[in-house]
C-alpha cells in the first residue's frame, strides 16, 4: 500500500493497490499556500506511471476536492492557494497504470507562510507545524520520514495587519462579536486586515452570521476613487483580496464586498454557517492612483442571530431540533416567503387580512344560540363553558393574525392554551351532557376532564390525543349508557322518533362534517375558510345536540333557583318522601 505523512515534507512509497488514501497532511495556521509535488514515479512493468493524486475528502462534493494527474517520471506540482487554517487534508492516490502495475513514488507537500505583526502569532505556526510532523504516521511504512519545508522568503516582513475580536455568547443561536480597541477598524492599501469570528460553538451553523461595514473617515485626498475590498471566508482567509476579488479559497467561494465614498454601506447575510472559523479580510485600493491612499478606518459589525431580522413583521423565529442538530427558521405567513419572510410576491393584501380575520373571529358569535339553548334547558356548566370559549377563540384568532389586523388583549401564549383548552372541554362537557348521568356524577367528571384536558395540553398543545382521548372516553360512556337504558327499557334510547330526527341526527351530521373538514380539507392556504367553517359546524351541532331539560313549574323559577334562599326555596326531595 501507499504511505505517507502528516504535514508538509517529502516521502518515498510504493503503491500496488487500485486506490489507496494516504495519512492526512495538517496545515498550520498563517499558511498561504500548499505545494504537493509528485517526483520520481516508476513503475515495475514497462508501462508508463500514472498517478492521479486526490486532495480533500472523498465524502464531499467535486468542488470540495483538488484533483492532481501525474504520468512518467517528471515532478508534477498541484499548488493550493489559501489552504484551511489548523485542519487535516486527505490524500487518496489512484493507479491509472493498470491493477498488475506497481508503482513506487516520492510525494513533497510544502507550505507558505504568512508573517504576522507581531512575533506571538508567528510562533504559534511553528509550535503548530512542529506538533503535525512528531505524530506517528497511521499506516505508513517505517522507512518513511518526514521533514517540514517553510518557504523562507515569506517570513521576511509582515503580510497582514490581524484585529483581534472577541465574541460575547448572549443567548441560544445569539452571539456578538466586538472588535477590541477602536470601534473602527484601520484599513490599508498594503496588507490586507484580517478579522476571526469565531463559530465553533455547535449552535453557530443553525443561525444567520450578519455582516455590517460602514465606512467612517478616508485619508487620502479629494478626488481619489478609494475602495475598501471585503471578503468573508470560512475556514481560511483571503489574503490578497485585490487580486482575487471572486474571494476563492482553496476549497470554498468566499462573499464579497465593498464600501466606497459613493457608497458607504454594506451588508451582507450568510444563513447557516459553516461550523468553524470565519475570516473577514479588508485592504484599501485607489483605482486612480495607488500612491494616494494612505489609511481608511470601517466600522464592522458582525453577530449570529437565530433569525434574520427576526423574520420581519410576517413570520415567526422558531427554534428547532432535529437528530440532536438545534437550528433556527422562520415560519412566514400571509403569503410572505423567504429566508426573512421579506418576499412579498404572493403575499396576501391588507383587505385579505382583514377579512380573514372577521371570518375566524365572527365565526365564533354562532355559539350564541347554544349558550342560549343551554341556558334555556338550565345547562349552567355547559353555557358558561361555551361562553369561555367563545371569548377566548375570538381574541386568539384577533392575536394570531400577521401584519396589520392585529389585536391581542393578553399574551399569545395564554389566549393560545384557553382556546385550546375551551375547544375540548366544549365537547367534553356536551357529551357527558348528553349522557345524562346523575349531577353529582355528572359534574365530578366535568371537573376531573377539565383538569386532565388542562395537563394534556400544557404537556403537547396540539397533540392529536389531547383531543381524541377524552372525547372517545365520552362517548363511550354515553354509548354505554344509552345502550344499557334501551335493553332494561325494551326501546331505543332516547325514545322520541322526533328527538333522533329533528335533534341527533342533524347535530350528529354536523359534527361529522366538521370532523372532515378539520382533519381532511384544511390546510395553510384555505385556513382562513375551512376554520370558520369548523366554528360555524361545531358551535351548530351542539346546538341540535344538547338534550333538553327540566321545564320550570312557574315561570320565575329559574330566577328563584339562581338566587335561592333559606326562606323560600322549596325541597323538592323532602316532598317527594312525604308523599311516598
Amino acid at each position: 500500500g501507499a504511505s505517507a505523512g502528516e504535514g508538509g515534507c517529502p516521502c518515498k512509497s510504493a503503491l500496488s493497490k487500485v486506490l489507496s488514501p494516504l495519512p492526512r497532511i495538517f496545515v498550520p495556521g498563517y499558511s498561504t499556500a500548499l505545494t504537493l509535488e509528485l517526483r520520481n514515479c516508476t513503475a515495475n512493468i514497462s508501462v508508463a506511471c500514472a498517478l492521479r493524486i486526490t486532495l480533500g475528502s472523498a465524502t464531499l462534493p467535486r468542488s470540495f476536492q483538488k484533483v492532481l494527474n501525474c504520468t512518467g517520471e517528471a515532478p508534477c506540482h498541484l499548488l493550493l492557494a489559501s489552504p484551511p487554517w489548523e485542519k487535516w487534508l486527505r490524500v487518496t492516490v489512484e493507479s491509472l497504470s493498470g491493477p498488475s502495475a506497481r508503482l513506487s513514488f516520492q510525494m513533497m507537500a510544502s507550505f507558505t507562510a504568512c508573517k504576522p505583526e507581531g512575533g506571538s502569532t508567528f510562533l504559534a505556526f511553528y509550535k503548530s507545524l512542529n506538533r503535525s510532523q512528531v505524530a506517528p504516521l497511521p499506516g505508513g511504512s517505517p522507512n518513511a520520514t518526514w521533514q517540514a519545508d517553510v518557504d523562507a522568503p515569506a517570513l521576511g516582513s509582515s503580510c497582514l495587519h490581524s484585529q483581534p475580536v472577541v465574541r460575547e455568547d448572549l443567548d441560544v443561536m445569539w452571539m456578538v462579536f466586538r472588535v477590541l480597541g477602536e470601534s473602527s477598524v484601520p484599513v490599508w492599501p498594503q496588507l490586507p486586515t484580517l478579522l476571526l469570528f469565531n463559530l465553533n460553538s455547535g449552535v453557530g451553523s443553525g443561525g444567520t452570521l450578519v455582516l455590517s461595514l460602514q465606512l467612517n473617515r478616508t485619508t487620502s485626498t479629494p478626488g481619489k476613487a478609494a475602495v475598501v475590498l471585503a471578503c468573508l471566508s470560512a475556514a481560511s482567509p483571503v489574503l490578497n483580496p485585490n487580486a482575487t476579488w471572486n474571494c476563492r479559497t482553496a476549497f470554498s467561494q468566499g462573499y464579497p464586498l465593498n464600501v466606497s465614498e459613493s457608497s458607504t454601506e454594506a451588508m451582507l447575510s450568510v444563513p447557516y454557517p459553516e461550523s468553524g472559523n470565519w475570516f473577514l479580510s479588508l485592504q484599501l485600493t485607489c483605482l486612480k492612483d495607488v500612491g494616494g491612499c494612505a489609511k481608511t478606518l470601517v466600522s464592522v459589525t458582525a453577530l449570529l442571530s437565530p433569525c434574520f431580522d427576526d423574520c420581519g413583521a410576517y413570520g415567526k423565529c422558531n427554534l428547532l431540533r432535529r437528530h440532536s442538530y438545534a437550528y433556527a427558521s422562520c415560519s412566514c405567513k400571509a403569503g410572505w416567503r423567504g429566508w426573512s419572510c421579506t418576499d412579498g410576491r404572493k403575499a396576501q393584501s391588507v383587505g385579505t387580512q382583514t377579512l380573514a380575520v372577521l371570518l375566524l373571529t365572527l365565526s365564533n358569535l354562532l355559539f350564541l344560540p347554544a349558550i342560549a339553548v343551554a341556558l334555556y334547558g338550565y345547562h349552567l356548566v355547559e353555557a358558561s363553558v361555551y361562553l369561555f370559549t367563545m371569548f377566548f377563540s375570538t381574541f386568539y384568532h384577533a392575536c394570531d393574525q400577521p401584519g396589520v389586523a392585529v389585536l391581542c388583549i393578553m399574551d399569545y401564549d395564554t389566549l393560545q392554551f384557553c382556546d385550546f383548552l375551551g375547544s375540548v372541554v366544549s365537547i367534553w362537557v356536551t357529551i357527558l351532557c348528553m349522557a345524562q348521568l346523575k349531577k353529582m356524577l355528572k359534574y365530578i367528571l366535568d371537573v376531573l376532564g377539565t383538569l386532565f384536558i388542562a395537563m394534556s395540553l400544557q404537556l403537547d398543545r396540539r397533540g392529536v390525543w389531547n383531543m381524541m382521548g377524552p372525547c372517545l372516553f365520552a362517548l363511550i360512556v354515553m354509548v354505554s349508557l344509552w345502550a344499557s337504558r334501551g335493553v332494561k327499557r325494551h326501546h331505543c334510547y332516547p325514545p322520541s322518533w322526533k328527538r333522533w330526527a329533528f335533534f341527533l341526527f342533524p347535530g350528529i351530521s354536523l359534527a361529522l362534517i366538521a370532523i372532515a373538514v378539520y382533519a381532511f380539507m384544511e390546510t395553510s392556504e384555505n385556513y382562513y375558510y375551512t376554520h370558520s367553517l369548523w366554528h360555524v359546524l361545531v358551535a351548530s351541532s351542539v346546538t341540535f345536540l344538547l338534550p333538553p331539560g327540566d321545564k320550570p313549574k312557574r315561570l320565575w323559577a329559574w330566577s328563584r333557583k339562581l338566587l335561592c334562599g333559606y326562606q323560600i326555596c322549596k325541597n323538592d326531595r323532602e316532598e317527594l318522601y312525604a308523599v311516598t
